[in-house]
Order: C-alpha cells, then sequence, then structure tokens
C-alpha cells in the first residue's frame, strides 16, 4: 500500500483522512490547525511538520484545501510539496478550486516530474465522514487508474472527467445546481408557509414528484429545526460561484441564475451568516417576507 500524505484537515479533510486511516493506508498528516492534526494522529497517522516534510516522505499527496492561493501555496511555496517531492511522486488535489488554477499548479508539477489530478468532491461533511462522497476527477487516465482505489475509500461515486482541471468543472457545474436548488427550495417553502400550508406537508406532498432531489432530502429536514451548522459553509459556496462566474465569463457563457443567487449569498454575508451552513439561504427570503419556515 501506498504511503499518503494527507494536507488540510477541516471540517471535510479530517473525516476523510480518517477514512483512510481505516482503510489501512498509512499517513502522514499536515494541518495550520494543530488541534486537527493531534486528532488525525491521535487515530494512528504521523505528523508531518510542513508541505515539504509531508511530500518528502510519500509517494502520494492528497491536498483538501479552501481555495486555488491555499493550493498554490502549499504545492509552489517556499516549503511547499514540490520543494521535498521526489520524481514520480503524485498530488491529488482534493480542493475545489478554479479549473485554470488545476492547470497552472499540474504545470509546474509537471516541471518537477511529478504527476497532479484534481479531484474535487461534493456531499459535505455527512458523507465525508461516512465515505461515500462523489469524487469528480480530472487528469490523465492512467494517473486516474493508479489513483482510483484510494480515492474509492473516502468516495461512493469516483467518476474520470477528462484532462487536468475538468473534475474541477465539473464540480462548478455541481455547486451551481446545489446553490439555484436551495434557493428554489427556500423561494417554495417560505411562499407555501406565509400563504397557509405547513412547510412539513410540502416537503411531505412534494419529494417524491418531480421536485424531490438530494438538496431537498438533506436540506429541508434542517431548515425545519432552523439548524444552520455548517456540513459546507455559505462563504465556501460563495467561493465556487465566483469560481463558476469567471470560469463562464472566461468561455463565453453567461450564468445569469448564478449570479443571482451569489448575490443572496452575499447579502447573507454581510447579515453575518456567512459561517451557516448553505441551507441557510432560506433565511435570506425569511427576512423579505418576514416569516420564518420552522416545525
Amino acid at each position: 500500500m501506498e504511503k499518503i500524505g494527507f494536507i488540510g484537515l477541516g471540517i471535510m479533510g479530517k473525516p476523510m483522512a480518517k477514512n483512510l486511516l481505516k482503510a489501512g493506508y498509512q499517513l502522514v498528516v499536515y494541518d495550520l490547525n494543530q488541534a486537527a492534526v493531534e486528532e488525525v494522529v491521535a487515530a494512528g497517522a504521523a505528523p508531518g511538520t510542513s508541505p515539504m516534510d509531508v511530500a518528502s516522505q510519500v509517494e502520494i499527496v492528497i491536498t483538501m484545501l479552501p481555495n486555488s492561493p491555499h493550493v498554490k501555496e502549499v504545492v509552489l511555496g517556499e516549503n511547499g510539496v514540490l520543494a521535498g517531492a521526489k520524481p514520480g511522486l503524485i498530488i491529488i488535489d482534493m480542493s475545489s478550486i478554479a479549473p485554470l488554477a488545476s492547470k497552472e499548479v499540474a504545470a509546474k508539477a509537471a516541471e518537477h516530474q511529478v504527476e497532479m489530478i484534481d479531484a474535487p468532491v461534493s456531499g459535505g461533511e455527512p458523507k465525508a465522514i461516512d465515505g461515500t462522497l462523489s469524487i469528480m476527477v480530472g487528469g490523465k487516465k492512467e494517473i486516474f487508474d493508479r489513483c482510483k482505489p484510494i480515492l474509492s475509500k473516502m468516495g461512493k461515486s469516483v467518476v474520470h472527467c477528462g484532462e487536468i482541471g475538468a473534475g474541477n468543472t465539473t464540480k462548478l457545474a455541481n455547486q451551481v445546481i446545489v446553490a439555484l436548488n436551495i434557493a428554489a427550495l427556500s423561494e417554495a417553502l417560505v411562499l407555501g408557509t406565509k400563504a397557509g400550508v405547513e412547510p412539513e406537508v410540502i416537503f411531505e406532498a412534494i419529494r417524491g414528484g418531480l421536485a424531490g432531489s438530494t438538496v431537498m432530502e438533506a436540506k429541508a429536514p434542517m431548515i425545519f429545526e432552523g439548524n444552520f451548522k455548517p456540513g459546507f459553509k455559505i462563504e465556501l459556496h460563495i467561493k465556487d460561484l465566483a469560481n463558476a462566474l469567471e470560469t463562464g465569463h472566461e468561455v463565453g457563457v453567461p450564468l445569469p441564475l448564478t449570479s443571482q443567487v451569489m448575490e443572496i449569498m452575499q447579502a447573507l454575508k454581510v447579515d453575518g451568516k456567512g459561517q451557516n451552513d448553505h441551507g441557510g439561504i432560506i433565511q435570506f427570503y425569511e427576512k423579505l417576507a418576514g416569516i420564518e419556515v420552522r416545525r
């Protein structure tokens, strides 16, 4: 079994790393948050002192970081992965970043004879914990085939989407659909509630029909409880939509609905709700309508 480095032990990264440990992989881990490192070390990992140190000890490095600048710093920085990498190392970047950034980092890695695939995930914290994430992968097919057994320990669906950057392009498509879906659910539930129908009745009546969705099944129960503890923060979804809008503008695709939901999320961030789960989008509509959708 390959020895794996894991850099980025946040809401998603920590349970993903633990699932690799459960599967029997040896892990060397690194994060700026020492408490997160200690928790994963207690589960059986070894600690690294820097991305460079981690890379020097392993054959594969997984990164799970917030955005493009963090990935560039961790991989390309002074004490970064490439500074410690031996030729033949594979980087699996599971962060959700701009597709162009994936291509840029992969090109720099290639100069060091290091391979890279982009493998962003969907499913949020619950699916990270139970190892059933959807993983979208871009990069060389032979590198994907080599890494698929590792990815399969963290995800239920692992799909090769094309060349480097294709994973993140697919993730942006995913994030557009999720954001618009939550906004539509929010708009509909606020309408139904204020018009006098119990929100849980609306949910039960429509969940089995064409309007039903994985998003609805995950978010409606949280909304009814007023539980906006983040599985996926509004601020992170803002980052993804910013990357989607930027990519859309680059390739010539207007995204009018995405820009609308982006502004709803920006309003929530200004209102101090950026750390809420993205199911908290409903709070924008609740404020406008002067009513809460709760049990």
